[in-house]
This record gives structure tokens, C-alpha cells and sequence, in this order.
């Protein structure tokens, strides 16, 4: 009895309610700390920078003094249209983009899981390698490719009497949607791929059993399985385009189609580093962040509903 009462308690301090949610929280604290310091506090920092204003006396001589202006920087940002027509452009690039890259995504995530793929490892690595490549470059290389002159693709569609001008007025929205296609579809490949993984093997060869071949069965049973992962794809998607700023910055020093206010990113960097407006720029920056919120709040609704069949 007595050697067997104190392996008993210890077993009960084992099972003691509540001890593993703590042992939890310590080792989550460190992260909850780095959120609150990197994310958290420059949110707020900037929500109330945005709320002031620097003004100037007499004819600029005097001293500046910064003035309580609640939302009046807001409405000067939202009155400006270089702002506005930022969004515009911004919005068009997402029709353009945000469809073509889950599409293209989608598919080849259907063709590595098909029965008729080889080197599924290889092709994986091959796709997401555009991923491994920093935007300001992926940027860079694609706006050697597309310049006049220099380009080797110009180069060789000119050889072929097709004289095509990428960073032209009409040209250049569709060429930084291929630029962000190409660094982010292998990425969107594999959340898909793995998805694809885990949908049951039996699922697939009832299926088969049935007749189904296999582009009926990656429509229609394939593709509603993984429709949650899908919807994580087209959320972070959609954020990130949102985020639109290293391919018109690089590309506006290549063409002059691009401004340097062409999309509300830009905007909110030029009234920062050029024009000194910082309250402006952190007044535009909230209003990204809420529209990303919003469209994030859409696109979660839209995606928890289950697609039909």
C-alpha cells in the first residue's frame, strides 16, 4: 500500500485539468509578444498619426505644429483622385489576376495528382522554385524581358514580323499580372497538391468503378473536396493583390505608363518618402488595411459555404 500511494498521486498530478492549457500559454507568450510589438503597435501608431496633421505658418519661415484633424486627412486622401483612380487600376488587376492564377494553380495541382503524372517531386520543386525568388527581382528580370531592345522574347517576336510592346498604356497591367502568376502559382500548387493528398483513395475508386474518367472525376469530386483549401488560396490571394507595390514600382522606371501614384500602395509611399506627408500616407495605409479586412471578411463567407455538386 504504501509504495503504490505515491504513483498514485503522481499519476493524478498527471492528469490535473487545465495544466496542459498552461504549458501552452507559456510557450505561446514569445509570439503573442512579437505580434503585439510588429503587428499590433504600428496599426495603432499609425491610426494615430493618421488623426494629425503638420501645419505650417506665414510662408513656411516659421515653426510647424501639428494639429488635432480627426478624419480631415482621410477626406483629403479619399477626395484626391490619383488616390481613387488607384483603385481602379487595382481592381482590374485583380479581375485579371485573382481568376487566372487559382485556375492555373487548380489545374496543374489536378494534373501532378492525376493517375498519368511522373516526377511529381520534380515538377513540385519546379514550379514553387518562381516562389523562391525575391519579388524585387522576379520584378527586375521580367522588366529586361519586356524593354524594347534588350528583350530577347521582344527580340524574337519581332524576327517573326509580331511587334508587340509589353509596357505599353494597354499592355502593362496584364504584364505585371503575369509577373505576379509566375512568382505565386507554384505556392497556390502545392496548399492545392496537398489537399488533393488527402482526399480518400476510396472516394476516387468508386469513381472509377463507375465509369468516371479522369477529367470527371478531378471536376467533380476532386475539386469540391478541396474547396476549403481553394478558399485559403483565393484569401490570401486576394490580400496580396491588395498589397500591389514591387511590380509597378520596378516596372515605372521602365515605361512611363506607370506613375508614381499608378495603384494606392504607391500613392501612400510617394506622399511618405517624396511628398513628407506622413499623417496622409498612414491615413491611406488605414484604409488599405480596412478594405483588406473587409474583402477578407467577403471572401471567408463565400468560401465556408459548401459548393454544389
Amino acid at each position: 500500500m504504501t509504495t503504490q500511494a505515491p504513483a498514485t498521486r503522481r499519476a493524478r498530478r498527471k492528469t490535473i485539468p487545465g495544466t496542459g492549457g498552461r504549458t501552452a500559454s507559456v510557450f505561446l507568450i514569445p509570439f503573442f509578444v512579437l505580434f503585439a510589438l510588429t503587428m499590433i503597435a504600428p496599426v495603432i501608431y499609425a491610426i494615430g498619426m493618421s488623426l494629425f496633421a503638420e501645419r505650417r505658418s506665414g510662408l513656411g519661415f516659421g515653426g510647424a505644429t501639428v494639429e488635432f484633424v480627426g478624419l480631415g486627412n482621410y477626406l483629403e486622401v479619399l477626395s484626391d483622385t490619383t488616390f481613387t483612380d488607384g483603385f481602379g487600376r487595382l481592381a482590374i488587376y485583380c479581375l485579371l489576376y485573382v481568376p487566372t492564377l487559382l485556375a492555373f494553380a487548380l489545374v496543374l495541382a489536378l494534373l501532378l495528382d492525376s493517375a498519368v503524372a511522373y516526377a511529381k517531386r520534380a515538377f513540385q520543386l519546379l514550379l514553387f522554385l518562381p516562389h523562391a525568388v525575391p519579388g524585387v527581382i522576379a520584378a527586375l528580370i521580367w522588366a529586361y524581358l519586356y524593354t524594347p531592345g534588350v528583350s530577347p522574347i521582344v527580340k524574337a517576336l519581332e524576327s517573326g514580323g509580331i511587334g508587340i510592346d509589353f509596357l505599353s498604356v494597354q499592355l502593362v497591367l496584364p504584364s505585371m499580372v503575369n509577373i505576379a502568376v509566375w512568382e505565386w502559382a507554384g505556392y497556390n500548387v502545392i496548399i492545392l497538391f496537398t489537399a488533393l493528398q488527402a482526399v480518400p483513395r476510396e472516394i476516387l475508386e468508386a469513381a472509377k468503378v463507375d465509369g468516371a474518367g479522369e477529367i470527371r472525376t478531378a471536376l467533380s469530386i476532386k475539386t469540391p473536396l478541396v474547396w476549403p483549401a481553394l478558399g485559403v488560396a483565393l484569401l490570401f490571394t486576394v490580400i496580396g493583390s491588395l498589397q500591389l507595390f514591387t511590380e509597378p514600382k520596378i516596372l515605372s522606371s521602365a515605361t512611363t505608363a506607370v506613375t508614381s501614384t499608378w495603384v494606392p500602395n504607391m500613392w501612400a509611399y510617394d506622399a511618405a518618402f517624396n511628398r513628407n506627408n506622413l499623417p496622409q500616407a498612414a491615413a491611406a495605409s488605414i484604409i488599405l488595411a480596412l478594405l483588406a479586412g473587409l474583402l477578407s471578411w467577403v471572401v471567408t463567407r463565400f468560401t465556408s459555404k459548401e459548393p454544389t455538386r
